[in-house]
């Protein structure tokens, strides 16, 4: 509703200005009355479609735990839209389907919280379709939404399935099912990735980055060593100058390291290319939110990073993003990604990167390193963490400075945070103690 302000001249009486006012009111509502009207005329009808006739599930995926079996997968946003008669991805808003079969002899109790805390209702959800069809059938619509969701409890040898309504997340999605009986509870973890948007890592081949024989297994003497003689820094395409220090590693599967960001609301970057890098342009320009904004181009091992992460804010302007890069090391048969972690403080433009935008780095790269090992410590992942020495000391009075000309400084170590795929807690957290930051707020955390 729209509050009008009218300024009358001294002359005006009191009733003047009552029977104006009351004037305008009357004319706005006869407005909206039209408006309402002919909503109500070009008004599409409510048709979904039979979920058995839309083929999301064909991309389903399922995990066992003992007696009890958990299948989920996502719709795309045409999927979506098929099931439901409406456009939810433009109210944000994506269903998960999940389907729980108990072999068991006790109820289980499906967390919605824990697929997601700012889940909605199928009430809620069931708004995203546009009004003006009568009240009668605005309820059968309600009705709809909640006949497909899924609903408790989960009885002994039975099976429930139906949706969630979650947050909208484009490109991947990470799915924790919680399932709570009595004296126990079940974790199960899904990496989904959903179709649509064109995350930089779909286009890298990991398999066929490294022969068989170039890969090597270390024991964690060794890999303290091998980590310690990487090459400082990240650098140009022809690697002829020093870009970003290396100042992470993260050790575990692809899905384990992408879902342990996805947890603490990290999300991929988009592929650079042209409708992206418009995106970005016009992000920057109005100050419009782009969550997956690519990050430029670094390079290390003779390539540009095999997938980035980034954390945003309200705007492009403000991020926390790194870049990995796939390794031939591996770590009790673990993948060790090696990267670069930074946090962005601004953007402006540049001629040196593509799009013709660059972000501007918060100098104290150590703070951003923390940031991430602070993050992943409450993820509920982190089997193990340390430090190795890494590019060297920089002091703040003797900055070094990036490819963009952005000037940093760190006390030269390098986090390492080994993944477990299952559920750790904080007093289980092993802590490497290969070297001690002084800085880091956590660094007696963990047993020796």
């Amino acid at each position: 509703m729209h509050r009008f302000q009218f300024t009358h001249p001294k002359r005006c009486s009191r009733s003047t200005g009552t029977l104006t006012i009351f004037g305008m009111t009357f004319a706005l509502l006869f407005v909206l009355g039209l408006a309402g009207c002919a909503t109500t005329r070009t008004t599409s009808p409510f048709e979904p479609k039979s979920i058995n006739e839309v083929r999301f599930r064909d991309r389903s995926q399922s995990k066992d735990d003992q007696d009890v079996r958990v299948t989920t997968a996502v719709p795309s946003t045409e999927e979506s839209e098929a099931i439901f008669g409406a456009n939810l991805a433009a109210k944000e808003i994506q269903p998960i389907w999940v389907k729980v079969e108990n072999h068991s002899d006790k109820t289980y109790y499906l967390v919605s919280s824990a697929v997601d805390p700012n889940y909605f209702s199928p009430n809620e959800a069931s708004n995203a379709v546009d009004g003006g069809l009568g009240s009668a059938a605005q309820k059968e619509i309600e009705y709809y939404f909640r006949s497909m969701t899924f609903r408790n409890p989960i009885l002994p040898n039975a099976a429930v399935s139906g949706f969630i309504f979650t947050n909208l997340d484009e490109g991947e999605k990470v799915v924790q099912i919680d399932l709570i009986g009595h004296q126990q509870v079940k974790y199960f973890t899904f990496f989904v990735q959903v179709p649509g948007m064109r995350a930089d890592y779909r286009m890298v081949d990991f398999y066929s980055l490294y022969e068989a024989d170039d890969i090597r297994d270390l024991n964690e003497e060794e890999l303290r060593t091998a980590l310690e003689n990487l090459p400082c820094c990240t650098t140009n395409e022809d690697g002829t100058e020093f870009g970003d220090p290396v100042n992470l590693v993260m050790i575990g599967d692809f899905y384990d390291v992408a879902a342990a960001f996805a947890r603490r609301g990290w999300v991929p970057a988009e592929e650079t290319y042209s409708t992206a890098a418009w995106k970005t342009i016009k992000s920057y320009i109005f100050g419009s939110r782009y969550r997956y904004s690519p990050v430029s181009s670094l390079y290390f091992y003779g390539r540009h990073q095999d997938f980035a992460r980034q954390k945003p804010r309200h705007d492009v302007h403000e991020r926390n993003h790194l870049r990995l890069w796939y390794s031939p090391m591996r770590f009790e048969g673990k993948i060790v990604f090696v990267g670069q972690v930074s946090r962005d403080i601004g953007v402006r433009f540049t001629t040196k990167t593509w799009p013709p935008v660059t972000h501007k780095i918060d100098p104290d790269i150590d703070e951003a390193r923390h940031s991430v090992v602070e993050d992943l410590l409450f993820s509920h992942t982190i089997a193990e963490f340390g430090f190795v020495k890494g590019v060297g000391r920089v002091t703040p009075s003797k900055p070094r400075s990036n490819l963009t000309g952005d000037p940093y400084f760190t006390d030269g170590l390098r986090a390492v945070i080994v993944l477990d795929p299952g559920y750790t807690s904080l007093q289980q957290i092993k802590n490497l103690g290969w070297e001690s930051p002084t800085t880091f707020r956590f660094d007696t955390l963990g047993a020796d």
